[in-house]
Parts: C-alpha cells; sequence; structure tokens
C-alpha cells in the first residue's frame, strides 16, 4: 500500500497546482497529467473568467456542438461547481451528448475521453481522464465528466497558469469505441442427433487398396469421412489396421481456425457384440484435417474368425461423434 501512495503523489507533485494530500474527488479515482499536445477535437476559450463566476451563478454555460467519432457532442461547464450536485469550491466540467433525438431507440455509446484545462504558463496541457477510462452514454446517463475539476483557489492562483489576464482554455478529446458488428458464438454440441456413422465394408479379403475413404456423412454441420488402411499405415504396415476420422471440409475453416471433438473409432464384432473401439480427441484444423490411431486393431484380431469383426467377409466400421465445437459468425 504505501508502495501504491507513493507512485500517486509522484505523479500528483508533476501537476501544478495539485495537492497529493488532498481527499477530495480531485485527489481519488482521476488520471491527471501533463502533455504539450492540444485537444484533438475542441477548444472552449473563456475570456473575462471573473465575469462567468459572477453572472452564471448556479448555471452552468454550455458550448457549442462539435462533432467526434460520428456523433455530436458539448461541453458543460459549471464556473462556481454543479449547484445540483452540492459542489462547492470547485469548477465542473461535462461531456455531453447532443442532439439525441436522432438516435434510434435504445442507443448507446461507448466513450473513451479526455477533459483538458491549459497551462499558460508552462505552455502545455493538465489533461484529465477517469481512471475507467471508457465510459456508456445512454438515454438516462447523457453526460459525464468531474464534478471537482479543479479547485477554485487552485485554477484562480496564478502561479498555477490555468488563469491568465483573466483567460482560460478548456477541452476536450472524444473516442467512441465502434462496434464494427462482427463477433462469433461458440458453443459445445454434446451428444448430437445422427452422431453415429456405419461403414459397412463387403468383400474384405478381395480388397487391393493400400487404403480406401468411406463416403461423407455430417455430424454437427459438418463433413466427415473414415480413411481406412486394411493392411496398415507407414509402419504398422502388415501389424494392424489402421484407422483415421477426417474433418472432409476442412478447407472451409476460416484462416487459424480450429474444431474440437471427442469421438470413437469402433469395428463392430458382428458376433458377441464385444466391439473393438478406442475414444479419440483432436482439435482439427484445415492443417490437421484427420486423426486417429495408426496401430488401430491387430491384423490377427481382424483375421480371427472367433473375434467377429470379419464376417461373410464384411467388416463394419464405425464413427461415433461425442462432442464437437460449435461456431456461428455474427
Amino acid at each position: 500500500m504505501e508502495e501504491k501512495k507513493s507512485k500517486k503523489q509522484k505523479q500528483g507533485m508533476e501537476v501544478k497546482g495539485f495537492d497529493p494530500n488532498d481527499s477530495n474527488e480531485h485527489a481519488i479515482g482521476i488520471q491527471r497529467s501533463l502533455r504539450d499536445v492540444p485537444p484533438a477535437h475542441y477548444n472552449l476559450k473563456v475570456e473575462f473568467f471573473s465575469s462567468f463566476l459572477k453572472y452564471t451563478g448556479t448555471e452552468n454555460y454550455e458550448s457549442g456542438v462539435f462533432e467526434a467519432g460520428g456523433h455530436k457532442w458539448k461541453l458543460s461547464l459549471h464556473p462556481n461547481g454543479n449547484k445540483r450536485r452540492n459542489v462547492n469550491g470547485h469548477i465542473s466540467l461535462y461531456l455531453a451528448i447532443a442532439e439525441t433525438k436522432t438516435l434510434p431507440p435504445g442507443w448507446e455509446i461507448n466513450v473513451n475521453f479526455k477533459l483538458f484545462v491549459f497551462d499558460h504558463i508552462r505552455d502545455k496541457y493538465l489533461t484529465i481522464q477517469d481512471e475507467e477510462e471508457i465510459k456508456r452514454f445512454h438515454r438516462m446517463k447523457t453526460e459525464w465528466g468531474f464534478d471537482q475539476l479543479l479547485p477554485l483557489d487552485t485554477f484562480t492562483d496564478p502561479s498555477n497558469g490555468y488563469l491568465l489576464d483573466d483567460c482560460c482554455v478548456f477541452g476536450a478529446e472524444v473516442f467512441v469505441i465502434k462496434y464494427n458488428g462482427k463477433g462469433e458464438c461458440a458453443s459445445i454440441m454434446k451428444d448430437p442427433v445422427k452422431n453415429t456413422f456405419t461403414w459397412n465394408i463387403s468383400k474384405f479379403s478381395a480388397i487391393d487398396k493400400d487404403f480406401l475413404f468411406s463416403e461423407e456423412f455430417v455430424v454437427g454441420g459438418r463433413k466427415w469421412k473414415l480413411w481406412f488402411y486394411p493392411k496398415g499405415k507407414a509402419n504398422a504396415r502388415w501389424k494392424s489396421s489402421s484407422l483415421f476420422l477426417v474433418l472432409a471440409d476442412s478447407e472451409t475453416l476460416p484462416s487459424e481456425r480450429k474444431l474440437y471433438a471427442e469421438y470413437k473409432l469402433r469395428i463392430k464384432d458382428q458376433v458377441k457384440g464385444n466391439h473393438f473401439e478406442k475414444e479419440v480427441r483432436h482439435w482439427f484444423s484445415a492443417s490437421s484435417n484427420n486423426w486417429g490411431d495408426q496401430e488401430f486393431v491387430p491384423l490377427s484380431d481382424l483375421d480371427d474368425t472367433s473375434k467377429g469383426f470379419k464376417l461373410s467377409d464384411v467388416v463394419i466400421v464405425e464413427a461415433q461423434i461425442i462432442l464437437i465445437s460449435c461456431f456461428k459468425d455474427f
């Protein structure tokens, strides 16, 4: 806690006229700094400030309308403090959205904004921003700002440079956080309807190809197929059959997009129902569109008629997709 306090005090001492030991709002929850660059969107110059103090009384002064981020805004200055919020001894300054009648029902605008006071002596701008940088404007909240922008005695002290020859300058920068209308909805679909695909491979003993592809099937809105090596693939050649699940439409996945699936690969025991199966998990992508087991089932078991995996020279292969990740862009 001591370290955080000393850091805040150090930051505060850089701003002329700022008292880090003051417990008022101007010392808590507000980021203050000095910069050379003027406000990007609007300046409000007030001449004869003392007259404003005298004649505005409890009223506020509203600036002209300016545009930023595709919306129209104005500054609301309370030289004697915002009396509606029981503010005394301080200047209050707010950013307000203008011409809200043209906005659609239920409108809301998220904004990152800063307010400014020019320091004539040091030729710098005192920059004031809430620590919660993003503020949401909507029908019930059309202005945001600072009840206690600066204490009046600090502001009017000539040595601080904010008021020179009874003239002062305020400013605003307004950056609207625009939603571009794009996003996605991600979910996991568990036990989808028709999640099991059955492939009957007939005349199994007569197959002379290294591998076979099943017809395509659809689960979870994606196209799949099975990839089967009857005599094994690579190091499993002549030892075990190899079986893989293939995401057949992987080329339609957006760049860098991955799709997660949990599934079972199975060769059915057509006699006793003691199926041979393995559960697999994999993130499919355009560059990794298949996954399974190179040593899925030993050829000795596949050829053993007592095991029931080959009956009437037919082998039945299945893929059961247990769950799959889904996404939908919007």
